[in-house]
């Protein structure tokens, strides 16, 4: 394959879903860290929203371009010839979809635009202390997902099925984020955290648990596999 080159943010729930779908996927891949913040960022002419990640790579000849992480995934997906990010169960995959819609609109809306809003994003704009008040409300949105989760991750042996899936990575994505913030309390999700512990002793793992955010440690058990 071509030289394929993803444009990332390091603590980006979405770049870190492409991340983990292409080691899944083991295609080879450089990176180039980015800081969509800033004005000068590589994002702004590659991605009409400046968001990442983006994918640049080629195929067939054909030079292409995949903005964010739902374009990306239904190219790593494109590339297999086995159902590599989507069950081939039909039910199945209509459940990993609905899992993925959920991660993208309820799940960042309720968890991600405030819990990363005030633990990441503040510090990385210079906009001051976490606020008290969104911090609650953040983790009490967060549990009841969690909740949900919990009660997933208990019935089947992934969370769309019997096949890990995109709604796996994507979950891995978010939670992984989190959990670097020590916002998780994985005690009390049993379930869940055996889950979360499969999917961190994948190979596609490994480069997350090494990533580290300017100033802040990781949570003492982030990068430990049997925590």
């Amino acid at each position: 394959m071509a030289e394929t080159v993803l444009y990332h943010f390091a603590f980006d729930p979405g770049s870190r879903a492409a991340r983990l779908a292409l080691g899944e996927a083991r295609i080879a891949f450089e990176e180039t860290a980015c800081r969509p913040w800033e004005p000068d960022c590589p994002l702004h002419a590659l991605n009409p929203s400046g968001m990442p990640p983006v994918l640049q790579t080629t195929a067939a000849g054909r030079a292409l371009t995949l903005c964010e992480a739902g374009a990306v995934l239904g190219w790593i997906q494109d590339q297999s010839k086995e159902p590599l990010l989507l069950p081939a169960d039909a039910g199945e995959r209509a459940e990993a979809r609905r899992l993925t819609a959920w991660f993208d609109r309820r799940f960042t809306d309720d968890v991600g635009a405030v819990l990363l809003h005030e633990r990441m994003e503040k510090p990385l704009l210079r906009l001051g202390p976490p606020e008290a008040r969104m911090l609650r409300e953040g983790r009490e949105a967060l549990k009841g997902h969690l909740i949900i989760l919990e009660t997933l991750a208990g019935a089947r042996d992934w969370l769309a099925g019997r096949r890990l899936s995109q709604a796996d990575l994507i979950a891995a994505g978010h939670l992984s984020v989190l959990d670097y913030f020590g916002e998780v309390s994985w005690g009390a999700y049993p379930a869940l955290k055996t889950w979360y512990m499969k999917l961190k002793s994948r190979p596609c793992f490994r480069p997350l648990l090494a990533d580290r955010f300017p100033g802040v440690a990781p949570a003492s058990w982030y990068a430990e596999l049997d925590f």
